[in-house]
Parts: C-alpha cells; sequence; structure tokens
C-alpha cells in the first residue's frame, strides 16, 4: 500500500496509516496488542475522565472472537473474521468525578480510538475502525450496564499486501486500493468568521 499523498511531513505513522479489508488470518502478539493499549490509555481527555471502555477479543480465542463477530453489521463479518484482534468500544455518559453529563465522551474515545489506530500503523499492524455495529447486540452480549455506551468497533492486524485470488479478494482490494483523497485544510479551518479560509492555509 503507497504512503498516503500527504502536502505537509507528518509523522510517518499519519502518512502510513490505512483501513484493510483484507487481513492475513493469523494472531497479533500480545505485546503489540498492549502497545495500542498503552497508546490509548494516554489519549487526552477533558479532565482526564478517560471516558473510554475496550471490549477485545483475540483471534487465539476463537469462541471469544465468534461472540465479538456476532455484535458486527453482516456486510462486516467477512473481512473482520480474518483481523488478528477485534475491540469493541464503549464511551461513558457522565463524567465520573461528578456524575454530570459529559458531552465531550465521544470526542474522547475517538481520541483513543485514533491512538491505536497510529501505533498499530507505527509497529507494522493496521486498524479499521468501524461503524457497522449492532449496539444493542453488543450490550445484550457483554451486560454493558446503563450510563455507558457501545460506539464502534475496531480491526487489528496484518493487512494482506497478497494479489487478491477471488472475487471477494478482489472486490475488497478495490475498495482498499481506490483513490485516497481529503479535503484541503482551507476547506475547514477558517479565521475571522465561518467560511473564511485562515491565509496561511490557501494554496
Amino acid at each position: 500500500m503507497a504512503i498516503n499523498p500527504v502536502e505537509h511531513p507528518v509523522l510517518d505513522a499519519i502518512a502510513n496509516r490505512w483501513s484493510p479489508y483484507r487481513f492475513l488470518p493469523r494472531e497479533v502478539e500480545d505485546e503489540k496488542l498492549l502497545l495500542c493499549l498503552e497508546a490509548a490509555r494516554w489519549a487526552s481527555s477533558s479532565f482526564n475522565d478517560q471516558p473510554w471502555f475496550f471490549l477485545l477479543a483475540r483471534r487465539q480465542d476463537q469462541e471469544a472472537y465468534n461472540r465479538m463477530i456476532s455484535c458486527l453489521m453482516e456486510p462486516n463479518r467477512p473481512w473482520a473474521a480474518n483481523a488478528g484482534a477485534l475491540i469493541l468500544t464503549v464511551a461513558r455518559s457522565a463524567f465520573e468525578y461528578n456524575g454530570k453529563p459529559n458531552r465531550v465522551a465521544l470526542h474522547d474515545l475517538g481520541q483513543a480510538a485514533a491512538h491505536v489506530a497510529l501505533q498499530a500503523a507505527a509497529i507494522g499492524l493496521q486498524a479499521h475502525q468501524m461503524a457497522g455495529v449492532n449496539l444493542s447486540v453488543v450490550r445484550q452480549n457483554y451486560a454493558v450496564p446503563d450510563g455507558f455506551e457501545p460506539q464502534t468497533a475496531i480491526a487489528i492486524g496484518y493487512p494482506d499486501l497478497n494479489p487478491p485470488v477471488d472475487e471477494a479478494g478482489k472486490a475488497l482490494h478495490q475498495r482498499e486500493t481506490g483513490s485516497r483523497r481529503r479535503k484541503a485544510i482551507d476547506q475547514w479551518t477558517f479565521a475571522g468568521t465561518w467560511g473564511a479560509a485562515a491565509k496561511f492555509v490557501v494554496k
């Protein structure tokens, strides 16, 4: 997979991060998973509340892995089943220290998930984050209590860089290798008033 077409010299992990649909069906070493979790641990959060929680399943524990696969929406199951590990993310909706609603809980969870993805890219893995999750099944399968909201899933593993051999693999490969585009910085960085691009970011 080619390095992302960045316009400025960002960190290697950012330039090298992508979301594979094809993973090699192999385990991810515990040491590497711990590095990804440690990266999430050091994400910043409002009042240092750390409102994220991860449910984790490793492919070497097939019963637990299949249980987690069953929480994904049908289109995600076939390709995610090859990943080395799966994570279901959960956000606590209220601050732990005072019980008041935390309106930035999802922001903070997103930062933790991004840390996972970047750390994975830095150590030869990749992570694919998914919105296609059956949230009620997550709550039921894992007895998630009230006040904690299931959100997304993350597949982590070694990307399969081999040429696809079947039609399903070819279709996934086409999705992986499609044009990688991002909006220009001046489309979403404003100064002075809404819609007025900051002058220093305009090409």
